[in-house]
Parts: C-alpha cells; sequence; structure tokens
C-alpha cells in the first residue's frame, strides 16, 4: 500500500501536510537509485536515502510502500524480472545493497599497484562486507517476510564473505611488495585461501550465486593454498628445516594442480611451480593465521539518525510531524482495557449485586406481600409507575422486535454456515468418486481434511458458536414466554390493571403489625435508595468513559518517548507505564465495590430478620391477603424480568452481528478453495487418464485468512458476552432466608486487568443461566381475557418461529468426516445423536 494512501486510510492527518517531505524523498529516492559510476559522491545520495528511510520506518508498519518501489531492479544475479515488494525493509535492504555494490565498485576501479592504493582498495571492500553484514544482521529479520533468493542467508553471507576474502588478499599484495618476511607473508595467504574456500562452498549452497563465480573462488583458494604452503617453505629453507621445506613444496603442487583445473576463471594469475620431499602432511605443523580484513560498517548506516537534523549532514528528519504508527497501537489497547476494566471489574460485578437485591426480594414475596396490607385497594404508587413505563415504551412491541431481529440475524449466521458447509460436502463427495474409480494406490490425492484443517478447525467453531448461541436464544425466548402475559397486563389501562388485581378487605392492624411493616418499610426504601445510587454511580462511569480522550495526552507521550530514544525505533510496548498509570484512576470505582457488597450485605440481612418478623406479625393478626400479595409479587418481577431480557437482547445482537461478519468471510473462502480443490481435482484426472505420473498433489500451505484474521473478531464476540449478566447456564439459586446474601456475589477483584486478549484462549462463553420458569398468570378475570388471548397469539406466533429458526439450524449438522479420515468407518449416514463434529 503507497505511504500516501496509507496515511489517508489509517492516520488522523491528510497527506496534502506532508507534501513537502514526499518531494524531498521523491529526489532522494531518484538520486539514490541513478548513481551508476563508482565515484566518492554517489556514496553521500544513497547514505542519504538510507537515513530517511531508517527514520520513515518508525513511523509506518513494514507492509507499506509507495508507488516507485515496484520499479526497483532486483539486487541479484537472476536480473530478468525486477522484484516489487510493498516492504519498507526490503525497500531500505536494497538500497543499502547498492551502496554495498557501490563501494566494491570503488574498490575495483582504485590504482592497486601501490602500497597506499592497495590500503584504499582494502578499505572499500571492508566497508561492502560491513554493509552486506548491516544487512544481513538487522535488516533482513525485521523483513517479517521471506527476503527473495538473491537477499538470502546463504548468499549474503556469500557476498559478504567474498569481500573479506579480496580484502585480505590485498594485504597479502602489499606485503608481497614491502617484501614481507615470509613467515607473515604465508599467514595472510593462508587465511586467504580460507575465506575464498568458505565463499565457494557457500555459492554452491545459494539459488542465486552464478557457476563463474563458484568456479572463481574455487580456483582463488587453490592458489593461495599453494602460494601459503610455498611461503612457508621459504621460511622452512631459511631456518634450515629442510624436510618440512619438501613436504611444503609438495603440498604446494597438490594444491596448484587443483588450481590449474580452474585456470580460465583466474584471470591469467601466475600460478608458480612448486616440488619438494620428505615429512607427510600430517606432520607438518599448521600456519598461523593473521586477521587483518573485518568488516566495518560505515556510521552513516549504523547510527543513521544521528546523521539527520536540521542542520545535520543529511537535513531534516521527514514526516516529522505524522503520528507513529505504535501511538495508533497503544490507544487501541488503552480502548480494549478500559472497556475491559469498566465492564467486566466494575459495571458487571455492581449489576450482579443488583440482580442478587431482585431475587433476594422475590423469593421473599417482596415487597408485594406489604403493598397488600398497606394499600389492600387499587394500585400501589411503585406498581402505577412501572405500568407507566412499560406503556409508554410500548415494552411487549419492543420485545417481539428485538427477538425477530434476533432470529434473523441467526438464520444470516447459519446460512452462512450451511452454505459453506455444502461446498466441503460436495468436495469430498467428488474426492471420493474419484478415490473409488482410480483406487487409493493411483489416487494419492489427499483428503480435504488433511490438505486444510484449518478450515475444519474454523468450521467446527462457527458450529459451537451458532450452537451455544441457539442455546442462549431459548432461554431468553423461554423467560419473555413466562413474563409476556403480565407485561401486557401492565402495558394495559390503568382501569383494566385495576381490575386484573383482586382488592382486599381492609384490615385493621395491630401496634405491633404496624411497627414490624413499618421497620420493613424503612429496609426496602434503604434498599431503593442503595441500588438508585447504584445506577447513578454506573451513568457516571460511562458519561467519564466517553469523555476519557487520551489523544492528546497520550502525542505528548509518544514526543517524549522519541527525544528519549532518538535513535530507537517506538512501539506500542514502550507506553505500557503510560496506560498503566492512566486506566490506575478507576481503581477507586473497583475499591468501592468491595463497600457496595458489605453494605448491601447488612441491608438483605437486617431485611431478612425483618420480613421474618413482619410475616409472624401478620400471621398473629391473621392479615393475610394471599391472592392480592401474589398478584402484586408476580407483576413486579415482570417487570423487572423485561429489564433483564432487553439487556440480554442488546448484548445478543452485538453478538449476532459480529458472528455474521465471521460466517460470511468464512463462507466465500470456503467456496473459493472448493473451487481450486475442484479444478485441482479435474487436473489430476487427467494426468491419470493420459498415464503421465501426477503432479504432488497441492496441500494448503498457507492458513486461511480467517483463520488468522477472525481472532480480533472472536475476541471482540468474547467481550461481548462477559461484559454484561450472562444468560446462558445460570439459574438463580433460591435464596434460603438464613443465606448470606452475599453468597452468589464472587470475590471482586483488587485491581484492574489490563491485558491484551490472547489469541490462545479461545473463546469462553460465561456459564450462567437465567431462571426461566417464572410463573404464567394464575388469575383470569373477564376483563383481561383480551390481552391474555393478545398474548397467547403471540406467544404462538414467536414459538412457531424459534422452532422454524431451530429446524433451519440443525439441517445444516451434518457430519463431514470422509472415510480415510476415520480409517474403519463405514457408515456414511448422519446419526443426530452425533450432533456436529467436523474434521
Amino acid at each position: 500500500m503507497a505511504i500516501r494512501q496509507y496515511i489517508s486510510m489509517k492516520y488522523n492527518q491528510h497527506p496534502d501536510m506532508f507534501k513537502g517531505d514526499f518531494q524531498v524523498i521523491d529526489a532522494l529516492r531518484e538520486q539514490a537509485i541513478h548513481v551508476v559510476e563508482p565515484h566518492l559522491s554517489g556514496l553521500k545520495k544513497i547514505m542519504a536515502y538510507a537515513c530517511q528511510l531508517v527514520w520513515i520506518a518508525g513511523k509506518f508498519p513494514n507492509d507499506v510502500s509507495y508507488s516507485e518501489i515496484s520499479d526497483l531492479q532486483r539486487p541479484g544475479y537472476n536480473k530478468e524480472k525486477p522484484i516489487a515488494l510493498d516492504n519498507l525493509k526490503f525497500e531500505q535492504a536494497s538500497v543499502l545493497y547498492n551502496l554495498a555494490a557501490l563501494y566494491s565498485q570503488l574498490a575495483v576501479s582504485s590504482n592497486r599497484n601501490t602500497t597506499e592504493g592497495l590500503k584504499s582498495v582494502c578499505n572499500y571492500f571492508c566497508l561492502s562486507a560491513g554493509v552486506i553484514g548491516y544487512i544481513q544482521e538487522h535488516i533482513i529479520p525485521e523483513m517479517q517476510i521471506d527476503p527473495p533468493e538473491d537477499l538470502d542467508d546463504t548468499t549474503l553471507e556469500y557476498l559478504k564473505t567474498l569481500l573479506l576474502a579480496q580484502g585480505q588478499e590485498c594485504f597479502w599484495r602489499k606485503a608481497v611488495m614491502d617484501r614481507y618476511r615470509d613467515s607473515s607473508i604465508a599467514k595472510l595467504a593462508i587465511k586467504t585461501s580460507d575465506l575464498y574456500g568458505i565463499a565457494g562452498d557457500l555459492g554452491v549452497k545459494s539459488q542465486a550465486i552464478s557457476s563463474e563465480w563458484m568456479h572463481f573462488a574455487l580456483a582463488k583458494h587453490y592458489h593461495f593454498a599453494a602460494a601459503a604452503q610455498y611461503r612457508q617453505a621459504c621460511d622452512c629453507l631459511d631456518k634450515k628445516r629442510y624436510g618440512e621445506e619438501v613436504a611444503r613444496l609438495r603440498d604446494s603442487i597438490t594444491f596448484t594442480k587443483e588450481g590449474l583445473r580452474e585456470a580460465r576463471y583466474l584471470n591469467k594469475l601466475v600460478l608458480e611451480d612448486l616440488n619438494g620431499l620428505v615429512p607427510p602432511k600430517t606432520e607438518l605443523k599448521p600456519i598461523e593465521r593473521v586477521v587483518m580484513a573485518i568488516p566495518r560498517v560505515p556510521l552513516e548506516v549504523l547510527e543513521p539518525l544521528s546523521f539527520l537534523g536540521e542542520k545535520k549532514e543529511f537535513g531534516r528528519p521527514l514526516f516529522e510531524k505524522l503520528v507513529p504508527f505504535a501511538v495508533h497501537v497503544a490507544a487501541s489497547i488503552f480502548e480494549q482495557r478500559l472497556n475491559r476494566i469498566v465492564n467486566n471489574s466494575i459495571i458487571s460485578p455492581l449489576e450482579a449485586l443488583t440482580l442478587k437485591i431482585h431475587s433476594t426480594l422475590s423469593f421473599l414475596s417482596l415487597p408485594g406481600s406489604l403493598q397488600a396490607l398497606e394499600k389492600p385497594l387499587g394500585l400501589t404508587p411503585s406498581l402505577i409507575s412501572h405500568a407507566t413505563e412499560i406503556r409508554q415504551i410500548k415494552a411487549v412491541e419492543r420485545l417481539q422486535r428485538s427477538l425477530d431481529d434476533s432470529m434473523s440475524l441467526a438464520n444470516s449466521a447459519a446460512s452462512n454456515y450451511a452454505e459453506a458447509s455444502s461446498y466441503l460436502i460436495s468436495e469430498r463427495a467428488e474426492n471420493e468418486r474419484y478415490k473409488e474409480k482410480y483406487g487409493t494406490d493411483r489416487w494419492i490425492r489427499p483428503d480435504s481434511e488433511i490438505a486444510a484443517p484449518e478450515i475444519y478447525e474454523e468450521l467446527d467453531k462457527i458450529d459451537g458458536y451458532l450452537k451455544s448461541a441457539a442455546d442462549s436464544d431459548r432461554l431468553i425466548y423461554e423467560k419473555f414466554k413466562a413474563c409476556s402475559g403480565f407485561l401486557q397486563i401492565l402495558s394495559s389501562s390503568h382501569s383494566e390493571i385495576c381490575n386484573f388485581v383482586p382488592n382486599a378487605r381492609r384490615v385493621a392492624m395491630s401496634p405491633k403489625l404496624k411497627d414490624q411493616a413499618s421497620k420493613l418499610r424503612t429496609c426496602l426504601n434503604d434498599l431503593n435508595i442503595l441500588e438508585s445510587r447504584r445506577r447513578k454511580l454506573i451513568e457516571s462511569l460511562k458519561e467519564k468513559v466517553k469523555k476519557d480522550d487520551i489523544s492528546p495526552s497520550i502525542l505528548i507521550e509518544a514526543t517524549r518517548l522519541e527525544s528519549l530514544y532518538p535513535a530507537q525505533r517506538i512501539t506500542a510496548a514502550h507506553f505500557e507505564d503510560f496506560l498503566e498509570e492512566r486506566l490506575s484512576k478507576y481503581d477507586s470505582y473497583i475499591q468501592l465495590l468491595q463497600t457496595e457488597e458489605k453494605e448491601q450485605c447488612r441491608q438483605l440481612k437486617q431485611l431478612e430478620i425483618c420480613n421474618k418478623e413482619f410475616v409472624k406479625a401478620r400471621i398473629d393478626d391473621g392479615a393475610t391477603e394471599k391472592e392480592r400479595e401474589k398478584t402484586l409479587q408476580e407483576l413486579e418481577n415482570a417487570y423487572f424480568q423485561y429489564k433483564e431480557i432487553v439487556g440480554y437482547l442488546e448484548t445478543g445482537r452485538k453478538f449476532y452481528n459480529d458472528l455474521a461478519q465471521i460466517t460470511e468471510k468464512f463462507r466465500a473462502e470456503t467456496k473459493n478453495w472448493a473451487a481450486k480443490r475442484t479444478e485441482e481435482c479435474l487436473k489430476f484426472a487427467r494426468e491419470l487418464k493420459t498415464g503421465c505420473l501426477p503432479s504432488s498433489p497441492v496441500v494448503q500451505d498457507e492458513p486461511l485468512e480467517s483463520h488468522q484474521t477472525h481472532q480480533a473478531a472472536i475476541a471482540s464476540l468474547n467481550q461481548i458476552r462477559s461484559h454484561s449478566s450472562s444468560y446462558k447456564n445460570d439459574k438463580l439459586e433460591e435464596i434460603q432466608p438464613s443465606e448470606s446474601p452475599s453468597s452468589s456475589v464472587q470475590e471482586l477483584p483488587q485491581k484492574p486487568v489490563i491485558a491484551i486478549w490472547d489469541p490462545s484462549i479461545g473463546i469462553n462463553f460465561a456459564k450462567k443461566e437465567l431462571n426461566a420458569e417464572s410463573r404464567t398468570p394464575s388469575i383470569s378475570l373477564e376483563n383481561s381475557d383480551n390481552a391474555i388471548h393478545k398474548n397467547d397469539k403471540n406467544n404462538f406466533r414467536m414459538n412457531a418461529a424459534y422452532e422454524k429458526y431451530e429446524r433451519g439450524y440443525h439441517s445444516t449438522s451434518i457430519n463431514t468426516n470422509s472415510a480415510s479420515a476415520n480409517g474403519c468407518r463405514s457408515n456414511h449416514t448422519w446419526d443426530p445423536e452425533q450432533g456436529l463434529r467436523f474434521g
């Protein structure tokens, strides 16, 4: 992707802000790639562009380029085709490769007839080898993709060793010209021979080195081995070790004969005739090596950023005002962690505490039992308030629409899943037909489960998501079905509700009953205050999160890090301390959870005590109104169940939206893969018909794109499920009066969890389940018959829709295991009791 396009798509800055920088970098690149002649001026042109590339690499990810990169010539020996890669590190490697080539050209074109000239030549060869080594050690590992064969490790090692060998040869020539001692010349020659020998071996392993260069290195190796033995023989002569002299001369002749076989690659090098006698080669003392040529990396390559600045050699750093990509990554990580802390560590525990209050009140038949006594006639204030809210928002219609939308999204995901499954089934059936036709001895093409296990792994995952979601949707529907009748009553008119709620006879309460009722009402009011305060706390927290904009402060932190580490590329890991400090301001909310839990525990215990005394006093007074009490409590429970269902449906909607994207992408990729398999199958069959040896069958060596990119979407599904109180596999525990109200609330976290989701964790739906066994209306009055009848129709319609959805989903549950994959499996009929098992 071009830099201009990438800035426009990924950054909150317009590319025109950097118009001047683009002009400068284009000019620098144009100068760098047109350096042809071996001249010192070309070094600065290439280095200036290379330094800017290092700076720019800190602003963008590796897989970014600009449009001109494709015209770079291939930096190797296969020059038929240029290579075009969208990779900044490949661009940097290519530029530095040209710099190394220029150093070697300067070495070749320099004067080698003087000692000073040889020093200059050796220096250029060493600089060239150092640049090649820098590419090999620092640039190629950061490309994050396999390099072209011209830049693989073997080829680069060959080039570096060959350049060092030529540099070492310069020292040997200088020693000969300056008439060094024979032993010193021998040491220099044997090291030169070693380097040429290593280069020759590496050239054989490389796919990019031509045979001429291999023979050249081999000839040089034998030449300098013979020269070393000859010089060492001369030294033995001076020291009157005549037997060793003869042995070394013989060894020199052997190397000379081997070198003569490669004579046409030596460029008229003078080979010396040597001969001698006496000790065997095994008794010869090894010649010490003198290393004079070592790789030297130019300072401009080793520390390029130190040459960038307003008054420095290569000018100001370009794109200086562009926000580094790591800043965007760190901001995204902050948002994920903040949502995780707020939803999982604060809001979810608070909602769980509130749910505990409602379940306790429902078990104790509160406030229905108290309201029936306090207000024996008409409707209670809380019931009137709930009914008004239900009527205004049209609760039943809203739930029905949400359930319909949920079923539509579920059907869409199941349809994509079914279509993807059908492609795999058809592909496998086709493969089985050809296997029966040609036999397994000839039809060696692997089954799809072996050729692409990632596809079946992804299919199995999606199957699990759909099953889990279907179970959860069924529980939601059952919960709605159980309370919808009472919601219809609450949504009716005031007079209809009055007719539905039975009145009780007025009872003259004794002083003791009045006292206990007052104490119980006080406890209920305290709980209402606690719940209201908690709702406001959650709302204020959500508002605080919306206003928590990290952009200004993270830009300041990025500027600080760039000034603190000018020569280092800024990554998201550098912002870890900053993110932890930023998130620590939410620690007070987490600590508040402990206080909330203790206070609720105390109030619920007091409520149980007061309710127990109230029930006893009411029995003693004979003031029991079971029918009115039960009706009021059922309507109260229906209201709170409506609130819970709304939250669950919103969670389900987000889940299915994300799942639909995953299944749609998976369906398309499975279709393309199945089409390629079919084409391969036909080609394989044609080769068998013609009697040709079939080509090797294609086994998928690259995982599906979905297998790599779906992980982020999967993390989102997991996060959506965990952010709200899960409604699957979590039946509300019956609350005994002696049970501690806090027993169902798990231990609250002491500090925020600031960790990124790990793909290896997978998706784990929270294993909770809501009670779907709410009571249906037990009181049927004449004036409420129409509402009940209307509710029955709606229930019948939705029940039929859900049954249709479940039939449609389960009809796709076809086992795609092949006979070859399962060994002795012979029955191809699907057993419904076995469920879905792919791969």
